[in-house]
Formats: C-alpha cells, sequence, structure tokens
C-alpha cells in the first residue's frame, strides 16, 4: 500500500500494527523503523513522521497497550461496582483474560526494553492512569469491606504481584500439569486476591 493510500492520521496507527505485528512473530530484534515501513509498504523514511527511532515506536506500541488495557480495567470496575464481592476476581479475571488474548503487547507492556520512560510522555501519562485506577479499585473495595484497612500502596503491591505474577506463569505455561487438573482459573484467582 503507498503512503498516499492512508487516510490523514492512519499511518501512525498503522506503524503500530505492523511493529506489534513483527514483535509477535519475529521478536525485539527484527523491530526496526524501516522493517515496519516495509511491512505496510511506505517508503522507509516514512515512519520517521512520527517516530525519532525505535524507542519512540516501542513507547507508542506500549502505550497504545496500555490504553486498551486500561478502559478494559475499567469497564470491568463499572460493570461489578455494584456486586463488590465480585469486584477483585473480575478485576483479577480482566487483567488474565487481557494477556492471554494479547500476549505480545502484553510482555512489551510489562518488560525493560523502553528506556528512559520519562522521555515518553504519553506512556508515563497512560501507566500513572492505570496505576490510580487500581488504587481507586483498592480503596473501593475496602469502604466496601472487602479489603482490609490500611496502606492503599502496600495493598496495591501485594495484590498486583499475584495476579501478575500468576498471569505470567500461565502466559509462560510454567504450572506443571498436575497443579492445574481439575481446577476452575477463575476461582484460583479467587482464592489468591482473598486477603
Amino acid at each position: 500500500m503507498a503512503l498516499d493510500t492512508y487516510h490523514h492520521g492512519n499511518l501512525k496507527e498503522a506503524l503500530i500494527s505492523a511493529g506489534l505485528e513483527i514483535l509477535s512473530k519475529k521478536g525485539i530484534e527484527s523491530l526496526s523503523l524501516r522493517n515496519v515501513a516495509k511491512q505496510i509498504g511506505v517508503s522507509h523514511t516514512a515512519p520517521y513522521n512520527h517516530f525519532h527511532d525505535k524507542q519512540d515506536l516501542l513507547a507508542a506500541i506500549s502505550s497504545a497497550g496500555h490504553k486498551q488495557f486500561h478502559l478494559v480495567l475499567l469497564e470491568t470496575f463499572e460493570k461489578f461496582k455494584n456486586t463488590p464481592t465480585e469486584l477483585l476476581t473480575e478485576i483479577a479475571w480482566a487483567y488474565l483474560q487481557f494477556a492471554s488474548q494479547n500476549p505480545d503487547k502484553f510482555k512489551l507492556m510489562y518488560s525493560s526494553v523502553l528506556k528512559e520512560e520519562q522521555k515518553h510522555p504519553e506512556f508515563e501519562e497512560i501507566t500513572q492512569k492505570t496505576i490510580n485506577l487500581f488504587e481507586e479499585i483498592i480503596a473501593f473495595c475496602q469502604n466496601k469491606g472487602q479489603l482490609p484497612a490500611g496502606s492503599v500502596d502496600n495493598l496495591a503491591i501485594k495484590l498486583w504481584s499475584i495476579v501478575h505474577g500468576f498471569t505470567t506463569l500461565m502466559l509462560e505455561n510454567q504450572f506443571p500439569p498436575e497443579y492445574m487438573q481439575e481446577k476452575e482459573i477463575k476461582e484460583l484467582l479467587r482464592s489468591l486476591i482473598t486477603i
């Protein structure tokens, strides 16, 4: 597809999508602005209209993932606010489902390949927004008697570590099969985050 066939504003999204596809199929070492341009059939200079370098592209891909993830968590929060006994389990389940449905994007979002995050304000803004949402959910659950009183950030560290650790082990298929026999995953998550 030639550069001039992209509608205004669509090139950046096409480059991000192509970058994610390269990441998922060939890995981080194959990701470059030149390869992304080639993937969608534009000139090798076209990506430089949107990204200074590979780090800019990684930040854009990761930011897009975090925006999608934030929306999933926010929608889950809104949906289950009226059933606080289910809220934490549903948030943990949404976390696991997002990662399972978007494994390459999720791994990039929580990797160390993005250097000097402070140079990417869009990335910093959306990740902080998600942390704020986690804290809001925890405070909400405390007010509803679903979590003990105390430091929100300490609870955030504990719950996030449990859910993220479990999710990562599931993504990498690291649990011995016998551990998971006859277990319903959502109920297992519920038991893990019950504090």
